[in-house]
């Protein structure tokens, strides 16, 4: 199905057309204020070709994802990936927002299941999943693809998204991680985006077992911005693995005084762990490109990305 669909969005026109892409991550939080949302915007335009804007990540309440789009993509230029969770709506409310997002112009969704309710800052929340995510696909697929609702009852006008489904290369089985993938591609993915991902062989060998989806992969990486975040991510995030050696370099950098020195050092890191890390994936695999979630380290896209670009 995601073969006939056609490219409606920037970044589905890029993947088709053979291009190494790269798509960024912006972060609404507990504000109503997002100028800074908008400023990284207009950071990481040139360097990418759209950004995914979250919905509620560890389940936190946060700004509207769907407002965020469209203010970021109206102010800016810069195209969206307008994520949404099953975790906070029932089919009712997911068929609204995606015809919201049709009426916005926006024309990318990451179809996602969502962490539990339980992990964030209303932890007595409900969580709803009244759908699945591939059976949110299959609702997209019905709207986009047929004109009609979960129900088959008719939508006045057009539907025109792409859609992007998540993946995970650290699960462990992996087995049964692919076969969830290969379930939301075939009721309609026209993309996959995968989580972090730090080790290249496990990265490499991942994107090799989902080949036989013919469905485009951008591989996920998470540039780290300092060692607080870098041992976070280490010690609480599931199935993540930070390397050793980075966590030691990153440890190091909190003896320097200097901040900026700091920062040029830190970014330094970076570079010089996943700019060879992206080489490897763009020269050996088939990944259609990468998705950066450097969140707030917007200033990192140009040492990183320029040879890139």
């Amino acid at each position: 199905m995601s073969n006939q669909r056609p490219a409606f969005s920037n970044l589905m026109k890029a993947i088709r057309a053979g291009k190494f892409v790269f798509s960024g991550e912006l972060e609404p939080e507990k504000e109503t204020n997002i100028d800074t949302l908008i400023k990284s915007a207009n950071a990481m335009k040139k360097w990418v070709i759209a950004a995914n804007v979250t919905d509620g990540p560890q389940s936190m309440a946060y700004a509207c994802s769907l407002a965020c789009s469209h203010l970021v993509q109206q102010q800016t230029g810069l195209e969206v990936v307008y994520q949404m969770t099953v975790r906070d709506r029932n089919r009712i409310g997911l068929v609204a927002d995606v015809l919201g997002a049709a009426v916005l112009g926006i024309k990318n969704i990451l179809a996602l299941a969502g962490d539990h309710s339980a992990l964030g800052d209303h932890g007595g929340a409900k969580p709803v999943f009244d759908l699945d995510s591939a059976q949110f696909v299959h609702l997209l697929s019905n709207m986009i693809d047929k004109g009609t609702d979960f129900s088959g009852r008719e939508i006045h006008g057009k539907v025109e998204i792409n859609v992007a489904v998540a993946a995970n290369p650290n699960a462990v089985p992996r087995e049964p991680e692919i076969i969830k993938v290969e379930r939301k591609v075939k009721c309609g993915a026209d993309f996959i985006q995968t989580q972090t991902a730090f080790d290249i062989d496990e990265a490499k060998s991942f994107l090799k077992d989902l080949e036989y989806l013919n469905c485009p992969v951008l591989l996920g990486i998470f540039p780290l911005k300092s060692y607080g975040i870098a041992k976070y991510f280490n010690d609480y995030i599931p199935g993540v693995s930070v390397p050793k050696e980075i966590l030691a370099k990153m440890k190091a950098t909190k003896q320097i005084s200097n901040k900026e020195e700091k920062k040029a050092k830190i970014d330094q890191i970076n570079v010089d762990f996943f700019e060879p890390f992206i080489a490897e994936i763009k020269k050996t695999t088939k990944a259609a490109g990468v998705h950066c979630m450097a969140v707030l380290y917007e200033r990192l896209f140009e040492p990183l990305l320029s040879k890139f670009i």
